[in-house]
């Protein structure tokens, strides 16, 4: 499995291109294609950007849990599926066009940040990333009830 890890700034042209860091390309398996499916997440103002085989990994077992002749549970696969893209960076420049809708759901006017998290990479509108942090304070009352979780 990849391991995103950084954090990454970089320009949008007017068409939504962005060239893909350099730095995370360079994580990619060289076995592997270098296709991402991206989502806008559920809780943040974000992408959440997916190695292609990671995204097949969670698509197939939040499939795995759901009746398809449940109405809740095809209308939760329905918008599960919606406002994706996949996308590949270009041979020449590491581009990688993201839909305008997608960038409009997050913000984005000028500039985005790459944000390595483990698993995904998270692509944050510059402004959004930088006022999306926490406290210390909160940083280690969360560790605190987490770790009463084990």
């Amino acid at each position: 499995m990849v391991k995103f890890i950084g954090e990454y700034t970089a320009k949008v042209d007017d068409k939504g291109r962005v060239v893909f860091p350099a730095a995370l390309k360079g994580r990619m398996p060289a076995d592997e294609p270098m296709m991402f499916v991206l989502k806008k997440d559920i809780f943040a103002p974000c992408l959440e950007m997916y190695t292609y085989s990671e995204w097949e990994r969670q698509s197939e077992e939040t499939k795995a849990k759901l009746n398809f002749f449940n109405r809740d549970h095809a209308e939760f696969w329905r918008e599960y599926m919606r406002n994706r893209a996949v996308v590949e960076p270009d041979g020449k420049l590491g581009r990688i066009s993201i839909p305008k809708k997608l960038l409009e759901s997050i913000g984005v006017t000028k500039e985005v940040v790459f944000s390595g998290c483990d698993h995904k990479i998270e692509i944050w509108a510059k402004d959004n990333f930088e006022s999306s942090g926490i406290s210390n304070e909160e940083y280690i009352s969360l560790a605190g009830l987490l770790s009463d979780l084990r």
